[in-house]
């Protein structure tokens, strides 16, 4: 085994912090930067430090070689990209202001990229012309850029971070599935191997485009997402991607709508009260603008809206809730008493609570006046019908009706069945075996490589500090020099031997540390196991700590480099 070198604590470009940062919100933001692995140069901006740089380079090691194994080839594009792709796919604009543009000297547009469909799909353009250049499996490890519009989390959700993205092209869809699957495998594999913990979890497209989707999500309470887990059978889902079968009633034996007097009651709390009924019998209707044109959204009163869902549904149009000045010279529309019959101006979408054949009491579009035995499909039509309420914990599973677990959990990564979204906006062909164009079809799919830093640094901290896995630490073992001249010569001299036979090595010999000092340092850091040259170093004696466990046991040199050569 060739020799790995030994990395000395008293030549290591790292500071140790024994407080948390002032501005650091989760318990990853704070661990990497006491222990010395990144620092923050701008809102949403990192540089990593040399162990920080370490366990990055062995995320993209894993990743790399996961990659590889499924036959994908490795190339590496431009930052910095032109605007006219983007554009083409009509991305420029739905990106909104979460792009970064930029002009260069002679006023022409560009843009730094979040994500690169548009590029890789003109790069196989140029290179493949037949059906015989594909299928193909592309992938690059390279630096992402978003423009947050509040930076958090450290290394969670900032403005640049290192992502793999991987774009699959094929000439059928099957082929498309079957790429799709590859991918699928090895993310179970990287994430195995990183020792995350994780959920494949249905998803909604976004931007990206295209049918169907899974996340790979990390459980933490640092996670900004939320997924629903059913207890009883393998249904996992991202909460925006969660949909349910529309569900007509039989409404013959409703009697007809009738208005009542309901002198201030503009909400769902003060309706209810008034009439003495639960909220989930009135109907609650919001109002938004979608590009300025007014829309009716209706859920069940107990419930609330996800104005995400909404936005999702009708992106990149963009979405903002009504206010005052939107009433005004609007008599069918008011305040607190809109109800959905005789909205013949508005466009009115429901979720899917408000099928055919239910009963409500919602607003009777009057001053201090409701309606009750309103009935969906009688008395109002929906538009559309689009899952829009926020899931709540108990909420049916879709599959099997079982009360639905949910949690929050970090992003670590995603993949999409593009289709031709791509191949279609910039035109990507090759010639079929019948010697005719065929449109290529293509697939997505990205792991978030320094969001894995931290997602695992989320997953496995304890109260002294990080704790990483073996293939992600930045070291195999941290030797620690207590103190005195002989410990010290010892552990530079069994950090040698460990290095000679390949063992990656850091070793603490800083001068004038004390010994306390370097063993919260050493937890605070997270190396698997902590060798420590101790007061029985005369002796010969070392003890060896296990960092995730706490077990400790006193070894023999030999029995220390046997045990950590194994």
């Amino acid at each position: 085994m060739a020799n790995a070198p030994v990395q000395r604590m008293s030549q290591l470009l790292a500071k140790t912090l024994r407080d948390d940062p002032a501005d650091a919100e989760v318990l990853s933001h704070k661990l990497l930067v006491r222990a010395g692995y990144v620092r923050r140069t701008a809102a949403g901006v990192w540089s990593w430090l040399p162990l920080g740089r370490r366990v990055l380079a062995n995320v993209e090691r894993i990743v790399r070689e996961e990659m590889d194994a499924i036959g994908a080839q490795e190339v590496l594009l431009p930052a910095l990209l032109p605007r006219e792709p983007y554009e083409a796919t009509g991305r420029w604009d739905e990106y909104g202001p979460e792009l970064f543009r930029l002009q260069d000297r002679r006023g022409g547009d560009y843009l730094l990229g979040p994500t690169h469909e548009e590029i890789f799909t003109l790069i196989v353009k140029d290179q493949a012309s037949s059906y015989k250049d594909l299928p193909v499996i592309l992938y690059q490890i390279q630096t992402k850029f978003r423009d947050e519009a509040r930076p958090r989390a450290g290394i969670l959700r900032g403005r640049e971070f290192l992502m793999k993205d991987s774009y699959s092209f094929d000439t059928e869809d099957e082929g498309l599935a079957q790429s799709y699957a590859l991918h699928r495998q090895a993310y179970q594999r990287v994430f195995e191997r990183l020792g995350l913990d994780y959920r494949i979890c249905a998803a909604t497209a976004g931007a990206m485009g295209g049918s169907k989707s899974e996340e790979f999500l990390a459980p933490a309470e640092a996670g900004e997402d939320t997924f629903a887990d059913c207890p009883n059978c393998d249904f996992a889902a991202n909460t925006e991607a969660i949909t349910y079968e529309l569900r007509p009633v039989d409404a013959a034996d409703v009697p007809a709508a009738e208005e009542i007097p309901t002198p201030d009651t503009p909400t769902i709390e003060t309706l209810a009260a008034s009439l003495g009924v639960p909220a989930s019998a009135t109907l609650k209707n919001l109002l938004v603008k979608v590009d300025g044109e007014i829309v009716a959204v209706g859920v069940p009163g107990d419930r609330e809206v996800d104005l995400g869902k909404v936005e999702a549904h009708f992106a990149p149009a963009a979405v903002e809730l009504v206010t005052a000045e939107d009433f005004v010279g609007r008599p069918d529309l008011v305040r607190g008493y809109v109800g959905p019959q005789g909205l013949e101006k508005v466009r009115y979408i429901a979720d899917p609570r408000v099928a055919p054949g239910t009963t409500w009491i919602t607003g009777a579009n009057k001053e201090h006046t409701h309606a009750k035995n309103v009935v969906a499909g009688r008395d109002f039509e929906v538009g559309e019908y689009v899952d829009v309420v926020v899931v709540e914990e108990g909420d049916p599973c879709p599959k099997c009706g079982t009360g639905l677990k949910l949690d929050r959990a970090i992003e670590i990564g995603h993949i999409f069945q593009l289709g031709r979204k791509y191949a279609d906006a910039l035109k990507l062909d090759v010639l079929g075996q019948n010697g005719k164009p065929v449109r290529v079809t293509m697939g997505s799919y990205g792991i978030g490589v320094s969001r894995a830093v931290a997602a695992l640094a989320e997953q496995t901290a304890d109260d002294k500090g990080l704790v990483w896995t073996k293939e992600v630490a930045p070291a195999d073992v941290h030797v620690v020099a207590a103190g005195k001249a002989l410990q010290t010569e010892l552990a530079l001299d069994v950090s040698q031997k460990l290095a000679a036979a390949g063992v990656r090595v850091l070793v603490d010999d800083r001068p004038g540390v004390s010994p306390g000092v370097k063993f919260t340092d050493s937890e605070l850091i997270g190396v698997p196991q902590i060798l420590v040259a101790g007061r029985r170093a005369a002796e010969g004696v070392l003890e060896l700590k296990d960092r995730r466990t706490g077990e400790r046991e006193e070894l023999t040199v030999d029995e220390a480099l046997a045990r950590l050569t194994a």
